[in-house]
């Protein structure tokens, strides 16, 4: 029977790449990747130097799936995700059983953790629930943006006793839950903290991290969002795509002053 390997690369740094990711792609037989357009063709190059680095063999093919078209102004957000996941299932199914023999290992190659806002894990479970092709699968885990984001900035997630909330901008730009003091955030196009008006919030922000773009900045939010805001419009326009996430936490005592950059 086939066998999918659903392998987490970590935030960016090839470093990040642990030592099971690193035995998984030695073990591949097919890698397939989704091609998500020339504006993000830097993923693509990302992906191709971590197996130039590790993979030490030459045996091995990449197959190249498209993105599916997403309607990302859609009034039924959830309705809209779930038709983007089948029309995705329907695409990789048709690449599996194409490129993909029996008794074959193939593996999708995801940024960061498969589990943590990662659509591909969703998307096998709607392959497996179609039928046409069978096959077991693993998960290998990878280090996060949020794990990247707490290292750069130099400080714990979680304070004594309190969660770790992680969340997105759609759901942010409510405001924080009640009774929490901090919300890791992803997944925001917009900047949705720079609507909350509080002045003992601190921001934590970094913009493609683990790569050689990294950019962090960290403050009051008060004082530096206008400049994080104008910051992710000008790196947009630069690089043609956008991959940031910040904390946002309530700090009575300032222990952190400053920005970094």
């Amino acid at each position: 029977m086939r066998e999918i390997l659903v392998i987490g690369l970590g935030a960016g740094d090839p470093e990040y790449v642990t030592v099971q990711a690193v035995n998984a792609l030695n073990a591949t037989d097919v890698f397939f990747v989704v091609d998500k357009g020339e504006e993000k063709s830097g993923l693509l190059a990302l992906r191709q130097e971590i197996c130039d680095r590790y993979i030490t063999g030459d045996d091995y093919r990449m197959v190249t799936i498209p993105e599916p078209p997403r309607d990302r102004a859609a009034e039924a957000y959830t309705g809209a995700v779930d038709d983007w996941h089948v029309r995705r299932a329907e695409l990789f199914e048709a690449a599996i059983l194409e490129h993909l023999p029996e008794n074959g290992r193939g593996a999708f190659l995801v940024w960061g953790d498969p589990a943590l806002y990662d659509s591909t894990l969703r998307v096998i479970d709607h392959i497996l629930a179609r039928g046409a092709v069978q096959f077991t699968h693993r998960v290998i885990p990878g280090i996060t943006s949020v794990q990247a984001l707490a290292a750069q900035h130099r400080l714990p997630l979680n304070r004594i006793g309190e969660p770790v909330h992680i969340t997105t901008g759609r759901r942010l730009a409510a405001g924080l839950p009640e009774g929490l003091e901090s919300a890791v955030v992803m997944l925001d196009p917009n900047l949705a903290c720079a609507a909350l008006d509080d002045p003992d919030l601190h921001l934590y922000w970094g913009a493609y991290l683990g790569t050689p773009d990294e950019v962090l900045r960290s403050g009051p939010l008060l004082e530096i969002v206008e400049e994080v805001v104008a910051l992710k419009q000008e790196l947009r326009r630069r690089h043609g795509w956008i991959m940031d996430t910040y904390l946002v936490r309530r700090e009575q005592t300032v222990s952190r002053a400053g920005s970094q950059g």
